[in-house]
C-alpha cells in the first residue's frame, strides 16, 4: 500500500481505468473519499452539535454529593481527554498530506478539548476538587506526552475505531449511572441530570467520531482488505486505552470503572470489538484469525490471485461494498448542494480485483 499523497501529486496522477486499479489509484480514490466526508462532517457538526463547555450545562445545580466512585471516574475522563492537544498534533503530522484526514484531525481536536474542559468543570463543581488541586493535576498530566499507539496511518486509522467505540460506551454508562438507572448497589440512589446530559452530549460527539473513523476503515477494507483486515487483528490484539500508560492511579481508575458497570474487558469483547465487526462485515474474531491465517498460507503467485482470494471469505465484502457505495451517495448529494457536482465531483470507482458471481454481477 501506497503512503496517503499530497493533494496536488493525486490531482497530477493519470487514472487508472477501473479494470487496472493501481495502488496510487487506490489512495487517490480513497483520499478524495475522505475529503468528500469531511466537508459533508464539518457541515453536519457546526448544524447540530455546536455546544459550549461553559455554556451548555447548568454548573451550578451539578450534585455536591456525588459519591467517591463517580468523583474518581469523572477525575479519569478528565485526565484522558487533556492529552487531546498531543491526540490531535500527533496525529495530524502522521496524515499531514492527505487534506480530508488532516483538516478532519482539527475538527476532531477542537470537540476533544471541548470534551476536556467540560469533564475539567464537572471535577471543579463538584466541589470535592480544589482549583488549586486541579492545576497541579493538569501540570502533573502535562510533563508527559502521549504517544501515538501504531507507527503507520492504517493501524492508527483502525484504532481510532475500537477506541472512540469505548470511549462512547463510557460516557453512555456515565448517563446511565447520572439518571439513577445504575444496578451496582454502591451506585443505587445517584442522580445528576446536569451530569446525565454532560455525558450524553460527549457520548453524541464520540459517537459521530467512531462513524466517520468507521468510514475510512471501510474504504480501506474495500481497495485493502488483507491490509486492513491485518490491522485489524494487529490492533485488537493490543489495544488499551489512550494515556493509560501516563494518568497517575490508572489501576484504581480502572478497576473503579469496572466495579461501577461502566467498562471491562466483557465490555470490550461484546459492545466494543463486536458492534465494530459487525459494523465491517467481520462475523467474530475467530473469523478473522482464521481468514488472515488461510490467506497466509496460501501462495502468492506472480500473475495470479492465488493469495487474495483466500481473503474473501474472512468477511461480508458485499457489505462493505454497499457500504461504501452508501457514503459515496451521501458526499455526492452534499455536493450538489454546495455545487461541487459541476466543478470537482467525488466518484465511486469500483474494486475489480474483487472476484464476483454471475449473480452478483447480473445485480450491478
Amino acid at each position: 500500500m501506497a503512503d496517503v499523497m499530497p493533494p496536488n501529486m493525486l490531482n497530477e496522477r493519470p487514472r487508472t481505468p477501473a479494470g487496472l486499479l493501481s495502488n496510487r489509484e487506490k489512495d487517490r480514490l480513497i483520499e478524495r473519499g475522505f475529503l468528500g466526508l469531511y466537508r459533508w462532517y464539518t457541515a453536519r457538526s457546526q448544524e447540530t452539535r455546536n455546544w459550549n463547555p461553559d455554556r451548555s450545562f447548568d454548573w451550578r445545580s451539578l450534585n455536591r454529593n456525588l459519591p467517591p466512585e463517580v468523583i474518581t471516574v469523572l477525575e479519569g475522563f478528565f485526565a484522558v481527554e487533556q492529552y487531546a492537544p498531543d491526540f490531535t498534533s500527533n496525529l495530524v503530522h502522521l496524515v499531514r498530506r492527505s487534506h480530508g484526514r488532516s483538516h478532519f484531525q482539527l475538527r476532531w481536536g477542537s470537540e476533544e478539548e471541548k470534551h476536556a474542559d467540560a469533564w475539567e468543570n464537572a471535577v471543579l463543581f463538584s466541589g470535592q476538587r480544589s482549583p488549586q488541586w486541579v492545576e497541579e493535576y493538569k501540570d502533573r498530566l502535562k510533563s508527559q506526552t502521549w504517544e501515538l499507539p501504531f507507527p503507520d496511518a492504517i493501524h492508527n486509522l483502525v484504532y481510532t475505531v475500537f477506541q472512540e467505540r469505548a470511549t462512547q460506551l463510557n460516557y453512555l454508562n456515565m448517563m446511565k449511572i447520572a439518571q439513577g438507572r445504575s444496578d451496582k448497589p454502591h451506585l443505587k440512589g445517584v442522580s445528576d441530570p446536569v451530569l446525565a446530559k454532560v455525558a450524553q452530549t460527549i457520548a453524541v460527539d464520540e459517537a459521530a467520531h467512531y462513524n466517520f473513523f468507521l468510514e475510512g476503515v471501510r474504504m480501506y477494507l474495500y481497495y485493502y482488505p488483507e491490509q486492513t483486515l491485518s490491522a485489524i487483528r494487529n490492533v485488537i490484539t493490543q489495544f488499551s486505552m489512550p494515556a493509560a500508560q501516563l494518568v497517575p492511579n490508572w489501576e484504581h481508575f480502572f478497576e473503579t470503572v469496572y466495579r461501577a458497570g461502566i467498562y471491562g474487558p466483557r465490555d470490550f469483547q461484546r459492545d466494543v470489538m463486536q458492534v465494530a465487526f459487525r459494523n465491517l462485515g467481520i462475523e467474530s474474531r475467530k473469523a478473522l484469525e482464521e481468514g488472515i491465517r488461510r490467506t497466509r498460507e496460501v501462495p502468492d503467485f506472480d500473475g495470479g490471485n492465488f493469495k487474495t482470494t483466500a481473503i474473501w471469505d474472512t468477511f461480508d465484502y458485499g457489505a462493505v461494498e454497499g457500504d461504501v457505495r452508501r457514503l459515496h451517495v451521501k458526499i455526492q448529494d452534499y455536493e450538489k448542494e454546495i455545487g461541487f457536482d459541476a466543478i470537482d465531483p467525488t466518484e465511486f470507482i469500483e474494486n475489480p480485483e474483487v472476484p464476483r458471481t454471475d449473480s452478483s454481477a447480473a445485480d450491478d
